[in-house]
């Protein structure tokens, strides 16, 4: 999948169907909460072999069953792309 930049229109649309998602520093942010360490851990392992796939890896923070995550496309210069939209998706989907 090829990455282009989304504008505000698109951005605003994409969230409309990602629930709890924003755009905090120019980023698509989250904060997800799990059971405990290990959910979290799986899921991120889940999350990131899917990424992997894609070719395009989130920026993410874990302590003990909380993920922050952050998506920017930084080949295009660190803005929302469609990938961004696209892993957020799969990322609610495996939530």
């Amino acid at each position: 999948m090829t990455a282009h930049k989304l504008n505000e229109m698109e951005i605003a649309q994409a969230l409309k169907s990602l629930p709890g998602w924003q755009v905090q520093g120019g980023k698509l942010s989250k904060e997800y909460q799990f059971r405990d360490f290990a959910t979290a851990l799986g899921w991120m392992v889940k999350v990131g072999v899917y990424a992997d796939t894609l070719g395009h890896h989130p920026e993410w923070f874990n302590v003990y069953n909380k993920v922050v995550v952050n998506l920017a496309t930084h080949d295009l210069g660190n803005v929302i792309s469609n990938l961004d939209v696209e892993l957020a998706r799969k990322m609610e989907e495996s939530f």
